[in-house]
């Protein structure tokens, strides 16, 4: 894939479209039918695509290049992003609760980004890792149905928290968007 200057061609598995990630007929995220009713169904759907985008994203490839920091010196990696994100759900949950904020997963400050490396182990547990934290977060916003309902110390808004995560989501798929085009070619849809 990689040619003379080291940087990756771009390419993609669309045959239909091909400057998009996959045809549309094949995309995960095309559903058919009429759209969600309602705020929060209409919101948990974006934020449903947006999660569904960023494992798309990663599909593929080996540890290596999910740990590879593509744009020096950023220690920005897909496999960071995935640590993030599941850092974040954490974190969100601590807005919704009155109680004492739980741990970080990684550690300090941009451990997420840094403890990404190149190991199959780092890996299958930052999927775990996400998976898990996604789930206990859309648990603990599901006991609150009312999107106007203020929730945790500071009383923050149903509706703005579900804003944010599809928000942070989004911002990320951007970015590894970047990071997997850097990574193998694959352009971003």
């Amino acid at each position: 894939m990689r040619g003379m200057t080291d940087r990756a061609t771009r390419w993609t598995q669309a045959t239909v479209y091909p400057d998009m990630w996959v045809d549309p007929d094949d995309d995960p995220r095309n559903t058919d039918g009429p759209s969600p009713e309602g705020e929060l169904a209409t919101l948990h759907d974006y934020l449903t695509s947006y999660r569904m985008t960023l494992r798309m994203k990663c599909q593929g490839l080996d540890a290596e290049q999910l740990a590879r920091r593509s744009v020096p010196p950023s220690t920005m990696s897909l496999l960071g992003l995935v640590r993030h994100l599941a850092e974040v759900e954490r974190d969100w949950r601590n807005w919704i609760s009155d109680g004492e904020p739980l741990p970080k997963l990684y550690g300090p400050r941009d451990a997420d980004f840094d403890g990404a490396v190149a190991d199959q182990a780092v890996v299958d547990a930052a999927y775990r890792d996400l998976e898990r934290e996604q789930a206990a977060t859309d648990a603990a916003l599901a006991e609150h149905p009312e999107p106007g309902a203020r929730v945790g110390k500071d009383g923050m808004a149903v509706r703005e928290l579900l804003v944010h995560r599809v928000e942070e989501y989004a911002r990320h798929c951007g970015h590894a968007d970047l990071l997997r085009e850097c990574v193998d070619g694959r352009v971003g849809q």
